[in-house]
């Protein structure tokens, strides 16, 4: 209960704030912490006795309810939080990477003059409108989800409001159709070669095969793509396979078939390469059609490295600027070029644009290998699911689980698509490349490539 002091003409109420002391090792005692009051506001007395004390009533009665004031120096500015939230936020090192992107650039230069709890939601629709006035659709989405998550958390986690304000509101005003994708222009597999063909002008036999992959694996570029290793390839897998458990359930499932593991994608944390599990933890054997498994064959014999797909100067791809050496020429075409002495840079040819891909970026691909395994109507959703690395909502993803069957139609299936659409109709093929001297040195190339595994 609280209680009032009456110091001549001062009147104050304290009550209990809900709080405890704590003793040298930081826990909780006994003793309550009180919150105290001279007027229902600054500059303003009690008129009397049962003024004040209905007023500490209140604020008991906001304790309980958790909606108690406070005070003004318990209250924080905006970019401290950002600070503070984002170093206590618990997710890899590229995903942190990218939340502080957007608080560094965008969230806090607009809320850096806030106190957390003082920002209303007529402010929050502003800086709505602001993001979504400056951004890309996508790009604004992500903004706003992140900072409805520290709005969120600041209401749950860290107390320092009552309530979130974020409304959103059901259907009131104007009606405008929510964007949730870019609208996609056809993509024929004539188009698909033509990335493939380009790609061999640019980056070599490798080129060709990435571009391939990506196509008939639905591998998400470029973390999944730039950590497959030797091991994990079909030329080796699943008789490389570290894990013996593993390894014994699909040397029995594959002996039949040709599979890659998706089991790591790499990337940079501190400028260091580390190996991680793919996004979601989407760890998956994907069963790929003879004529890839072939092409990986081939590149893999041509070089002594562990990872599958190497730089144009044989090195790792993580290194490289992707979108601007390889990536620009392959979609949108680049002019003819000599030789340079000075830079060893070899001749190239011009090479043609790629209309269908004006603008895309190369996860298109995994986009149209999805589409591919939609068109023939008889694959189950599971299996082209799991395909991609998702997983199937409710029941239906309890209940259902790939078989041995399904992989061999994805097989069947991609094997004709191929040998029909591309083999029967003509399109230029590439020569393999030429095959390092096998003996000794060929059973020495490493399968994996030793880096550290960020858990």
């Amino acid at each position: 209960m609280p209680y009032v002091e009456v110091r001549g003409n001062s009147i104050r109420v304290k009550w209990w704030s809900g709080e405890y002391r704590l003793d040298a090792d930081g826990k909780p005692t006994k003793k309550k912490i009180y919150d105290s009051a001279s007027g229902p506001e600054d500059g303003v007395p009690f008129r009397d006795e049962d003024e004040a004390y209905t007023y500490g009533l209140d604020r008991e009665s906001d304790v309980r309810n958790r909606r108690n004031r406070r005070k003004s120096s318990d209250r924080v500015n905006m970019g401290d939080y950002c600070d503070t939230w984002l170093a206590e936020t618990n997710l890899r090192p590229q995903s942190i990477e990218t939340y502080r992107r957007r608080i560094k650039y965008v969230i806090k230069p607009y809320w850096s003059t806030w106190m957390v709890d003082e920002i209303t939601p007529i402010e929050c629709a502003a800086f709505e409108r602001y993001v979504r006035g400056k951004y890309s659709d996508n790009y604004a989405k992500n903004v706003l989800g992140q900072f409805k998550m520290l709005m969120d958390d600041a209401v749950v986690k860290y107390r320092l409001r009552d309530e979130s304000p974020i409304i959103q509101q059901r259907r009131r005003g104007k009606y405008q159709k929510k964007v949730t994708r870019r609208p996609k222009r056809a993509l024929p597999i004539t188009a698909v070669h033509q990335l493939a063909a380009n790609a061999y002008t640019v980056w070599g036999y490798a080129g060709w095969a990435y571009i391939w992959t990506i196509a008939f694996t639905g591998m998400r570029p470029p973390g999944e793509m730039y950590g497959l290793q030797r091991g994990y390839s079909s030329v080796h897998w699943p008789q490389s396979e570290p894990d013996a458990d593993v390894r014994e359930e699909a040397v029995a499932r594959y002996e039949h078939m040709r599979a890659l593991r998706v089991q790591y994608q790499t990337y940079a944390v501190d400028r260091q390469a580390v190996l991680a599990g793919p996004k979601y933890d989407s760890h998956r054997t994907l069963v790929i059609p003879p004529f890839l498994h072939e092409m990986h064959a081939a590149l893999l014999a041509s070089h002594d490295q562990p990872w599958v797909f190497l730089s144009i100067t044989g090195k790792p791809l993580l290194g490289t600027d992707f979108d601007d050496t390889y990536w620009q020429p392959i979609r949108d075409g680049a002019d003819a070029r000599p030789a340079s002495p000075q830079t060893r840079r070899p001749a190239r040819p011009a090479i043609p644009a790629v209309p269908e891909m004006a603008g895309e970026a190369i996860y298109r691909l995994r986009h149209w290998h999805k589409a591919l395994l939609d068109e023939p109507g008889d694959i189950p959703r599971v299996a082209v699911e799991g395909r991609m690395g998702h997983e199937l909502p409710g029941v239906e993803g309890v209940y259902s689980e790939v078989t041995v069957a399904m992989e061999e139609r994805i097989v069947s299936y991609l094997q004709a698509v191929w040998e029909k659409q591309v083999v029967s109709e003509g399109l230029w093929m590439p020569p393999f490349p030429t095959a390092l001297p096998s003996g000794e040195a060929a059973g020495a190339f490493p399968l994996f490539s030793g880096l550290p595994v960020l858990e």
